[in-house]
């Protein structure tokens, strides 16, 4: 009976380690994350830094005035603004435990980041017809660089997500599929605000 005891005490002993060290992996892995957004911080704030000293270099070509089409920029804020709200319902879905729900509103917030980038390269290709290209001016170099960033970024995460949906729909609400859900959240929300930056110093005071 006592060695019983003892296995069993050394079973559960292993267990709680085994758990602690796997909690202990995915913290690293969140905290991994967290120094990858510093990073990206950076990396956008040398873009804007760049931008802002570019933006009048329009070597004779044409400026923001000539190219913006304010309608379309403002229909793409609205759509990754309201993508930034599903990723937060999907969230909330994870936390009540609904793996429908999770995986559907993961899936809302992809098909609206694919239209944000649909409108993106429609507007990219649309300067390209009208002349500016990235090589015309200082301007246009800055100003493809900062908002294609930003559109890669989007573009990753959309593949990111998609694969994520995949693997929450063949494992299910997980220790590993929740931190991944919030660490996308996450990541969604940064873009977000990254993309308000650029409404604001980008667009409008382009066309101010």
């Amino acid at each position: 009976m006592a060695s019983l005891q003892a296995h069993a005490h050394l079973d559960a002993h292993g267990h709680s380690e085994s758990h602690a060290e796997h909690h202990d992996q995915e913290s690293l892995r969140t905290f991994g994350f967290w120094i990858f957004l510093i990073t990206d911080c950076i990396l956008f704030a040398t873009l804007f830094a760049t931008y802002a000293v570019l933006r009048l270099n329009t070597n004779g070509g044409p400026g923001p005035h000539e190219l913006f089409e304010m309608p379309g920029v403002i229909a793409e804020t609205f759509i990754l603004l309201t993508s930034s709200f599903t990723s937060g319902l999907a969230v909330l879905s994870m936390n009540r435990g609904s793996r429908g729900g999770l995986i559907g509103w993961l899936a809302v917030t992809a098909l609206l980041g694919a239209a944000f980038i649909t409108l993106e390269v429609t507007e990219f290709v649309h300067m390209v017809h009208e002349g500016a290209t990235i090589s015309t001016s200082a301007f246009l170099s800055a100003f493809y660089t900062l908002v294609g960033t930003h559109g890669l970024h989007v573009s990753l995460g959309l593949v990111w997500m998609t694969a994520l949906m995949i693997q929450i729909a063949r494992r299910g609400i997980t220790s590993v599929t929740r931190r991944k859900v919030n660490v996308i959240s996450l990541y969604w929300h940064f873009l977000d605000v990254v993309w308000i930056f650029v409404f604001s110093i980008v667009y409008l005071m382009g066309v101010m």
